[in-house]
């Protein structure tokens, strides 16, 4: 009787999901096509406020996780971008995305949707800031470093990689020429946006989504519902939960819903949202790479800001819905109605055979 209620959940919470996650699959593929990494660049050059605040803004829509927004940064980095800017963009990117507003919309409700990218950007300004002010006490040395290992510097004009020299114009021309070509044509543009999000983008997602959805349908099922609810809010709670999180690697859609089930075993939903900040926002190999790049300064203030943030707009959501009696349950059962239920089925049929698609090519 408890596995067919398992399935049953299975499969409502996957029904759930399903059309809110291909529209933010499109949307996804659509930004990441007609974006193009040069204009990014451009806008997130030089020190102070405004391009740490450009760098979150910018970074917030991507839908790239923890691991995927590393090459996008270090090449942002390399292109002049400052430290504050690169760890802006580098938490605001992967703590939320279009694709992960709409499936905490489908699973979490409005208040989660709404509450969890305000949170991200705060979060990645945050650290952005504490980043630069680090920079700033350090600035001739940090200078002087950034001379030598600059991409337009002379040790750097020998490599195919440098994005400044008269080689990376070459290489720029080369490796953009499809974006070049694809704007040219807009309706090409747009099916390379979708076959990038049905291919590239889902391949990264759909594995832990997967788990995601059987974890919240295992707690629906068989966790009661005051049994993680005696421990799961307060201060405690979310330090614990800063300390799961962090070293975890899930992306900000893979998570919604592992935060899904939290809060259906009576975790609050403030402790909840420091689980959706803080275990996309970092891993242990994403950690590495950024105290080789940015430096150890830099990887303390990333840590500050996520996890301070987090927990500071944990405590304010939980004050906020206790304050007004907001019934959390009671929104993600009018969000999960609003769609027809062919709709559903539509987009459940539609990452399923995508992602036949992808196992078909990977193991043929």
């Amino acid at each position: 009787m408890n596995v067919e209620l398992f399935f049953d959940n299975f499969l409502k919470l996957s029904l759930d999901a399903a059309p809110w996650l291909v529209l933010g699959l499109v949307i996804g593929g659509l930004i990441n096509t007609l974006i193009p990494t040069s204009w990014l660049e451009k806008h997130l050059k030089g020190e102070g406020f405004i391009p740490v605040v450009k760098a979150a803004l910018f970074g917030a829509p991507l839908p790239l996780c923890s691991c995927g927004v590393l090459p996008a940064a270090l090449g942002l980095r390399k292109a002049g971008a400052s430290k504050s800017a690169t760890t802006s963009f580098l938490i605001s990117t992967p703590e939320t995305g279009v694709d992960s507003v709409m499936i905490t919309y489908a699973l979490l409700g409005p208040l989660m949707a709404i509450i969890r990218p305000i949170a991200a950007i705060t979060s990645a300004i945050t650290a952005g800031l504490l980043v630069g002010k680090n920079e700033e006490t350090e600035q001739a040395k940090t200078h002087h470093h950034h001379n030598e290992s600059s991409c337009c510097s002379t040790k750097k004009e020998t490599q195919t990689t440098s994005c400044c020299s008269s080689k990376t114009k070459t290489e720029e021309s080369a490796c953009c020429e499809t974006d070049s070509h694809s704007h040219d044509n807009q309706s090409s543009s747009l099916l390379n946006g979708i076959k990038y999000a049905f291919t590239d983008l889902l391949d990264g997602i759909i594995f832990w989504l997967f788990i995601g959805i059987l974890f919240s349908a295992a707690i629906q099922t068989w966790v009661p519902s005051d049994f993680l609810a005696s421990w799961g809010s307060g201060l405690l709670a979310m330090l614990v939960m800063i300390a799961i999180s962090i070293p975890m690697y899930v992306c900000a859609t893979a998570s919604t819903p592992l935060a899904a089930g939290l809060m259906m075993g009576g975790i609050s939903p403030g402790t909840t949202l420091v689980f959706l900040l803080a275990g996309p926002a970092s891993n242990i190999g994403s950690l590495g790479v950024i105290k080789e790049e940015l430096g150890k300064r830099a990887l303390i203030a990333y840590l500050v800001g996520v996890a301070s943030i987090a927990i500071l707009f944990g405590l304010l959501l939980d004050w906020y819905i206790e304050t007004n009696n907001i019934n959390i349950q009671a929104q993600i059962s009018s969000s999960e109605e609003m769609l027809p239920l062919w709709i559903s089925w539509l987009g459940l049929i539609i990452i399923l055979t995508a992602s036949a698609r992808l196992l078909w090519k990977r193991y043929r």
